[in-house]
């Protein structure tokens, strides 16, 4: 089993403070794979004054200076990707073939964007007599989620870099061994000493400390709504910046001249990728009420075709979900799922057939699901569909608006037009029409309960920005 007790503070790996440890599990086989350090106060204090130390000189680093850091970076981190996929495969059950193709190279495509963001962002613009500067807000917590990790260490690590800030990661403590890779790709790259550090360590440990922290000017957060609200009332005493992505319950709308095969098993799958757990999967199909059955008929057929099973497996479409406490609340929410009256078509409680241990979900799809169901409000995190039928296209709409989520959105027609109209009133941060992809060059973020940041492109820059005006920098005339 790995060891990896040290943090990376002031440009050394250095021993925690403390002597708590933490096993991080393999979820495809319940057995430990790596022990890490759980950071303490004492920890954070340290990575934060190196942070601070670094940033006078940092944030006052030339455009140039910081274009050839983030290629040094993309260079190194391509060349560990291999490995950085395998931590990723193992430490969170993402299929191999998903880890080498999507996991991995989502974060070479955030350092990619930044650098390229970098070389043409306006920091200064004069209006009138003055001059308004974007300049670095200081220094960062970047606390990030298992479930995409290299995705958003790389979100907010790589602004962070490209606009002159120093920062303290907080990975998570559930998928930490990607990270560490990360932070030895920074050291080769030669990231100055403080500007990047990481301190392994749970939520209320190295969390709360990170947030509440005095030295810490702003607090990047993804990861459940509950903690979200919990870091913006821990960072309210010091006035910080708080950048929240949270969870989701995106509504996936059908319009009635969709072709219902193609849409529906897509529908499906977007649903079941990564085991369910993306903050944005389209976890609400809305379908036509009078074509519930025919479309009950294509999902059942469609998570038949999923199969759950060993990560390393040619043929498995889905690994298992990260742990033991998400397998159990999954479950638990499947059960609320029959209770409440939804109709299973496919899946349902347990581990798929063949599997006896691993955190392996059955891929689910409950239909005639109705908008008050637990299975319709609350974020699964899993492979669980809920179907739900509408009247018309307005009530399409309301239904998908019925929610405190609003982080993404899907909507399907084949009348383009027509779709995007839908997608305008649809109150989400992001819609997909037609199948679109996301594209790392547009905002990523959400409304409501979903968060209040937007991360990735030139938008993600933002938030690690203040601004100033400098009035009277032209000479006034006389």
């Amino acid at each position: 089993m790995q060891e990896h007790k040290q943090f990376y503070i002031d440009g050394a790996w250095v021993a925690s403070q403390g002597d708590q440890t933490l096993d991080v599990m393999n979820p495809a086989t319940e057995e430990p794979i790596a022990r890490i350090s759980l950071g303490n106060q004492a920890d954070v204090d340290a990575a934060v004054a190196a942070a601070r130390a670094a940033f006078p000189s940092f944030s006052q680093t030339s455009r140039q200076e910081r274009i050839d850091l983030l290629e040094r970076v993309v260079a190194v981190y391509q060349k560990r990707m291999p490995e950085i996929a395998a931590a990723i495969s193992d430490e969170m059950g993402a299929p191999t073939k998903l880890a080498n193709m999507a996991q991995a190279p989502a974060g070479l495509g955030h350092l990619m964007t930044a650098l390229n963001v970098l070389k043409d962002f306006e920091f200064e613009e004069s209006i009138g007599s003055t001059l308004v500067v974007r300049e670095p807000i200081g220094v960062c917590a970047l606390i990030t989620p298992w479930n995409w990790p290299m995705n958003q260490v790389t979100c907010k690590v790589a602004p962070a870099l490209a606009t002159g800030c120093t920062m303290v990661l907080k990975p998570s403590e559930v998928a930490p061994l990607s990270a560490l890779i990360f932070a030895e790709v920074l050291e080769e790259a030669g990231v100055p000493k403080g500007v990047f550090n990481l301190v392994n360590g749970d939520g209320p440990g190295v969390g709360t400390a990170l947030s509440v922290h005095p030295d810490v000017d702003m607090v990047s957060f993804t990861g459940s709504t509950r903690a979200g609200k919990a870091i913006t009332k821990n960072a309210a005493d010091t006035i910080k910046r708080v950048a929240l992505e949270l969870g989701g319950k995106s509504a996936n709308i059908l319009l009635d001249d969709v072709d219902f095969e193609k849409a529906v098993a897509g529908g499906v799958m977007g649903c079941m990728g990564n085991s369910g757990q993306s903050c944005n999967a389209p976890t609400r199909m809305l379908v036509p009420q009078d074509r519930m059955d025919e479309v009950a008929a294509i999902a059942k057929a469609a998570a038949e075709r999923v199969k759950a099973g060993d990560p390393k497996a040619e043929d498995t479409t889905i690994g298992p979900v990260v742990s033991e406490v998400q397998w159990n609340k999954i479950q638990e929410l499947i059960g609320k799922g029959l209770e409440e009256g939804a109709k299973l078509a496919a899946g349902g409680q347990g581990r798929p057939d063949g599997l006896n241990r691993g955190y392996f979900v059955r891929p689910t799809v409950f239909t005639h699901v109705n908008n008050d169901m637990t299975i319709a409000r609350e974020e699964i995190f899993g492979p669980v569909l809920s179907i739900l039928g509408y009247k018309d296209e307005a009530d399409a709409v309301r239904i998908a608006n019925d929610t405190r989520y609003g982080l993404s959105g899907y909507v399907s027609s084949a009348d383009h037009e027509r779709a995007v109209n839908v997608a305008r009133q649809m109150r989400t941060g992001m819609v997909h029409v037609n199948g679109a992809p996301a594209d790392n060059k547009a905002p990523f973020g959400g409304y409501k309960e979903s968060g209040n940041g937007r991360e990735w492109g030139k938008y993600g820059f933002e938030d690690f920005l203040e601004v100033k005006s400098i009035f009277g920098r032209t000479p006034r005339q006389k």
